[in-house]
């Protein structure tokens, strides 16, 4: 997971597997919230698998401004440059 598109490509996987969600509506734009109805027990679910994923740690708080899936996908690609 080094390219923005690896770390969509794995938060795509990971969402469809764990929420059930599909994968077509899982874009960059796509609103967590609004769009693909996720909420804030699954952001910790989301937040532990990533960990898991990434084999760093995942600070809650450096995903409470995601609004987005690019969001995310920034989120963790600073992560993975740390």
């Amino acid at each position: 997971m080094q390219t923005r598109e690896d770390i969509l490509a794995a938060i795509r996987d990971i969402m469809v597997e764990m929420f059930e969600i599909d994968a077509a509506a899982i874009v960059p734009e796509a609103k967590l919230y609004e769009d693909l109805d996720f909420d804030s027990i699954d952001a910790v679910d989301m937040i532990v698998r990533l960990k898991e994923v990434t084999g760093k740690m995942v600070k809650p708080e450096d995903f409470k401004t995601a609004r987005s899936i690019a969001d995310v996908v920034e989120a963790v690609y600073r992560l993975l440059q740390e």
